[in-house]
Parts: structure tokens; C-alpha cells; sequence
């Protein structure tokens, strides 16, 4: 949030894996340094075969998640326990515990196994790491165990939040977003590091065609390495204030009058 003020910004969402916990320090902070947190989380839901990340934005009662990400945080933990058991079967001899440190606390991932196999000099870097090992299909990887677009896009709405697909790139085809509409999406992610400049027009099209809420961000994990930076990109206050009316016009109709959770 320091950094947000530092290089002004005026609002932030702060969106981790299947996890909360840093809401409230982050908008007590936010209310100190004078920039606005949304409050968010990310999901790793399923169409299909493929997996999808999908964004909670303005949540309004994380109450009603606690259970089910907690549930999905031992998901990861049983799976990274299981990744690291295969990297050791195959000679990549990393340590658990050295993961953990990674990880910090945070939901844990793949990330962080990588980067515990940069620093034991396993891997030159973390695209060498899923290129070789970790990336789907690759020797040590373990798929997740699923969880369903609909049943994603529904933890989000009974926390009151914006259910946006993340990063869809050129994935994101009429047909896709036309069908995930139908289960309840509510906006598209159209701004984002890995989006050229045609993804983003053919993706704001697509969001105003199906009425659905532009949305943006720099994807940025708070770690030097790579090329994304805070603030990267450049999100209009507009599109803010859209998702501020949405959520508001979806507050009216359940006539739901409590303060978010960060309020």
C-alpha cells in the first residue's frame, strides 16, 4: 500500500490465491497512506480440462469464503508436498521446508517450489524450472484437484463479490465469455502485463457486447524479479466506478445493507 501511495495510485486491489488474510492489514494501512483497497481474492477453477483463474473483487463478506479456501489452501499444501516428492524421485533434491520459507506464509504453489529450486541450483531461473519440470505435463508436475467455474463464480457472489476471468488472453473467444455469462460472470480482466494491444480491444469489445465490466491490473506478486511492476498498468478510474455501480446495483436487489468487510 506504501508503494501504491509512492508512485500514485489511488486505489489497489489486492488479490491472492485462495487466501484473505491480508485484507485488513492492507486497508488499514490503505487508510493511513490515503489509497483505496479492494478487496479481492484469486481462484484456480476448471473449464473443462483447462485450468482458469478467476478473480473476486469487492468482496463484501469474506465469511462466507473462509471455509472453502481454507479447504483449497490444504489442496495446494497436499499437492506441493507431492511435487516435491516426485522433483526428489527424479534427483532434484530440494527440501520441503526450503518451499515453505518461499512461500512465507502465502498460499502455497508452484512459484515457490521454483524458486527453492533456483536457490539450491536446480533450475537457472523460474521459467527453467517449469520448463523442465514443473509446467503442465512436464516430469513433476501434479495436476490440482478441480473446482468448478460455476461453484468458483458462486463462492465469489455469496461473498458479495465481482466474479472477473483473469489474464484470458486470446483464450478469451465470443463463444468462452457468451458461455461463462450464462454461470454468472460478471467482467473480464482487460488490462493486463501479457495482453498485446489487440487482446485488449477485441477484449473490450466482448465486454461491452455481453454487458459484462472491464477490469485491469499488474498482476505484480511484490517480488523484484521479472518485468511486471506495480502500476504497470494504467487502469481507468471509470471502469472502478463501473464496478462500484455494479456492486451496488447487486447490494439493491438482495437488499443487503451491511458494510464490506474491510469498511
Amino acid at each position: 500500500m506504501r508503494a501504491a501511495r509512492a508512485i500514485g495510485l489511488v486505489a489497489l486491489a489486492l488479490t491472492d490465491h485462495d487466501t484473505v488474510d491480508g485484507l485488513h492489514a492492507a486497508t488499514e494501512t490503505g487508510r493511513v497512506e490515503g489509497v483505496r483497497i479492494v478487496p479481492g481474492v484469486e481462484l484456480s477453477a476448471v473449464e473443462g480440462d483447462s485450468e482458469t483463474h478467476l478473480l473476486g473483487l469487492h468482496l463484501r463478506d469474506v465469511q462466507a469464503l473462509e471455509s472453502r479456501l481454507r479447504d483449497l489452501r490444504a489442496m495446494r499444501f497436499n499437492r506441493a508436498e507431492r511435487i516435491v516428492l516426485r522433483l526428489n524421485e527424479l534427483g532434484v533434491r530440494i527440501a520441503f521446508d526450503d518451499v515453505l520459507v518461499q512461500a512465507s506464509g502465502a498460499a502455497i504453489g508452484r512459484p515457490h517450489i521454483a524458486r527453492a529450486m533456483v536457490n539450491e541450483g536446480w533450475a537457472s531461473d523460474l521459467r527453467d524450472a517449469f520448463d523442465r519440470y514443473l509446467g503442465n505435463g512436464r516430469t513433476a508436475y501434479v495436476p490440482k484437484e478441480r473446482l468448478a467455474m460455476s461453484d468458483a463464480i458462486a463462492m465469489i457472489h455469496a461473498a458479495g463479490g465481482l466474479a472477473v476471468l483473469a489474464h484470458p488472453g486470446q483464450s478469451a473467444t465470443r463463444a468462452r465469455i457468451e458461455s461463462l455469462a450464462a454461470l454468472g460472470l460478471d467482467g473480464v480482466e482487460v488490462r493486463h502485463p501479457s495482453h498485446s494491444s489487440e487482446d485488449v480491444a477485441r477484449l473490450s469489445a466482448l465486454v461491452e457486447h455481453f454487458g459484462l465490466i472491464p477490469s485491469g491490473g499488474s498482476d505484480w506478486h511484490g517480488l523484484a524479479e521479472g518485468n511486471r511492476v506495480l502500476g504497470m498498468m494504467q487502469v481507468p478510474a471509470a471502469w472502478l466506478e463501473r464496478q462500484d455501480r455494479r456492486v451496488a446495483e447487486r447490494s439493491s436487489k438482495r437488499g443487503d445493507d451491511h458494510q464490506a468487510y474491510v469498511a
